[in-house]
């Protein structure tokens, strides 16, 4: 392959890089051409929370995993984080970001914390008469 083919001058053999926009993986090509999550069909919510788990792979144990995996594993190592702190810190799509969580939460890798849904939160009202009675105490 010379430099004309390449489609990246200066950088000979290299078709997978732009000069401006760096490296080019299309988001497809991360997932695999899939756009959910796995055979379960588990939805991540932007705000659900993403824990390692005990049978994730340490660094540099030899996995099958992709690179896109390892640096999700590698962000959660160093701390819980919610589905869209991931995607903005591995600088990824949340489309993206949410199939393979759906990956690495079937191998066992991490550990997802689902928010409790706005309809199973207290009422106000209720959560006031609480708070009243034991001042009233």
């Amino acid at each position: 392959m010379t430099e004309e083919t390449s489609g990246c001058p200066g950088r000979p053999g290299s078709q997978w890089y732009d000069n401006e926009a760096g490296p080019l993986v299309r988001p497809y090509a991360m997932t695999g051409g899939r756009t959910r999550p796995g055979p379960s069909g588990v939805r991540f919510d932007l705000i659900a929370l993403v824990t390692l788990a005990d049978g994730a792979p340490r660094p540099g144990e030899d996995t099958a995993l992709g690179p896109e995996h390892r640096t999700l594993i590698e962000l959660c190592r160093v701390e819980t984080q919610s589905v869209a702190e991931l995607a903005a810190d591995a600088d990824l799509p949340v489309g993206v970001v949410r199939v393979l969580l759906g990956d690495l939460l079937e191998m066992g890798c991490v550990k997802v914390s689902r928010p409790v849904p706005p309809a199973q939160l207290p009422d106000e009202k209720i959560l006031r008469e609480v708070i009243d009675g034991l001042r009233a105490l």
